[in-house]
């Protein structure tokens, strides 16, 4: 399996992006992983592949600006999934 390249911060806005679009698994593993309460140095490794203890900053923004954005989905953009059916 080839891995996935990940933007350090996904693009923000109103409007759901290609970008979204693409990682909506990604969006969907970090919530769950949030709701079990699990570590982000651990969540990072399992959802990006990276290790955060080689760049832990690095590691550490991908991971919250990631998880924001999947807070956004959630509780946002999932209505431009549906306007698109």
């Amino acid at each position: 399996m080839a891995k996935m390249h990940f933007l350090t911060e996904p693009p923000q806005g109103d409007g759901m992006t290609t970008y979204d679009e693409q990682n909506l698994v990604t969006y969907l593993r970090l919530l769950d992983a949030e709701a079990e309460g699990a570590d982000w140095r651990e969540i990072v490794r399992i959802v990006f592949e990276i290790e955060p203890d080689s760049d832990t900053e690095h590691a550490r923004l991908i991971f919250s600006s990631h998880l924001a954005r999947a807070h956004w989905m959630r509780d946002n953009g999932f209505r431009h999934l549906l306007q698109k059916r």
